[in-house]
């Protein structure tokens, strides 16, 4: 196939809107699954459409990810979305040793040990939201308050930190500049750097410390350590706190859906499933693969050095996959989403994320039955500092 600069299309297609996935996806699905697009940054990248092929980039070796040394990378800001050193640009064997020194903790047993005190904390906030009367933030005072306590208390982070973890999760997105992202980055560092001393010096039933033992083992170098602390810390809360805001606004703004699901609770973990597969979270793709070899997918031929972004949400409304791609059915049996990717880079967190989304949304249903949106739907504000679609409260009342 031979393209010329007039058939790169821009990418992405247009402004973030709310919820709404942009309608150019469902046409390229159908008449151009691979297409040639140019991010604001670095090159041109072959963007995959439909879920077959997106699920085959995913985990297929001809596709590696890229790292901060690939200058050209394909990008949504002006920086690399992850620092050398990071667990997620890691590739192959030095990927599967990082992944298999904290794949334990994010086991599903595990995780299903910390479902009660993943619900006394949600019991909690509502217990002070509804002390506090209506109407109500539940994005403040919900949202995001469960994952970060969570994954603090999973790591051995101060939880009275963060506020400190939030603000520094948005500046590490690069949208407000190369300066910012590297200044946080560094602060987040040395955040950890302290508390890996402290670890060392008085060791705790956390992950940190399991990790330094990892690294007193020499299995993890100094960076390595600081680096994984840094995503997990980030990664563990902050897409989740979103994921949460977003599936509360999405059931509210359709009182049929809410209503279905206060009068049937069992729903709740397809109810996530479904959320999880139909809500676009990411604004953008921001980390785009590199074919290590030419690869013909869908008639088009992908050379070796080309770079590829994958569109999950696209591949989440594949109507060869999923039957009423375009609508939100909370009782879908059959849902293989690739929300939280697939292959060897599967989300780590993906079992803790649904935990607490199966908490928050079950727990909303059977104690707030009369829950709904305090405004309406279409005056509910939407961040604009985030790659992430975000609220920027969501009011509540009951």
């Amino acid at each position: 196939m031979t393209s010329t600069d007039e058939d790169i299309q821009p990418y992405p297609f247009g402004p973030a809107e709310r919820l709404d996935l942009h309608p150019h996806y469902a046409r390229l699905r159908d008449e151009e699954p691979v297409a040639k697009v140019r991010l604001p940054f670095g090159s041109w990248a072959w963007l995959v459409t439909r879920h077959e092929d997106v699920k085959l980039v995913m985990a297929d070796p001809r596709f590696r990810r890229t790292t901060p040394e690939d200058t050209d990378t394909p990008r949504a800001t002006e920086s690399y979305p992850a620092s050398r050193d990071s667990f997620l640009t890691a590739t192959g064997a030095e990927h599967l040793r990082l992944r298999k020194l904290v794949a334990r903790a994010f086991s599903v047993p595990r995780i299903e040990k910390l479902r009660p005190r993943a619900q006394s904390t949600v019991d909690g906030l509502l217990d002070d939201l509804l002390r506090q009367g209506r109407p109500a933030d539940l994005a403040g005072g919900l949202a995001w308050l469960l994952p970060v306590t969570m994954i603090c208390e999973l790591l051995g982070a101060d939880v009275a930190d963060r506020d400190r973890f939030a603000a520094w999760a948005i500046r590490m997105q690069g949208v407000h500049g190369l300066e910012e992202m590297d200044l946080a980055r560094a602060e987040l560092g040395a955040y950890f750097a302290d508390l890996v001393a402290r670890r060392r010096k008085a060791p705790a039933d956390d992950l940190v410390s399991v990790l330094i033992t990892a690294r007193e083992g020499e299995k993890l170098t100094e960076a390595e350590l600081i680096s994984l602390c840094m995503v997990l810390l980030v990664g563990g809360f902050e897409s989740t706190a979103n994921q949460i805001s977003n599936s509360i606004y999405a059931l509210l703004a359709r009182p049929e859906l809410w209503e279905q699901l206060v009068d049937n609770p069992e729903l709740a973990p397809r109810a996530v499933e479904e959320l999880l597969r139909f809500l676009p979270l990411i604004r953008v793709t921001t980390f785009p693969v590199m074919a290590a070899e030419d690869v013909d997918m869908d008639g088009v031929l992908i050379r070796a050095g080309d770079a590829v972004v994958t569109a999950p949400y696209s591949a989440n409304r594949d109507p060869a996959v999923f039957a009423r791609p375009e609508e939100i059915d909370l009782g879908r049996t059959e849902n293989p989403h690739l929300t939280f990717s697939h292959g060897a880079h599967h989300c780590l967190g993906a079992p803790l994320a649904r935990m607490e989304l199966q908490v928050v949304i079950g727990t909303l249903a059977r104690r707030l039955p009369s829950l709904r949106l305090a405004i309406p739907a279409g005056e509910v504000a939407w961040s604009e500092d985030s790659l992430l679609r975000t609220v920027e409260t969501l009011p509540v009342t009951w």
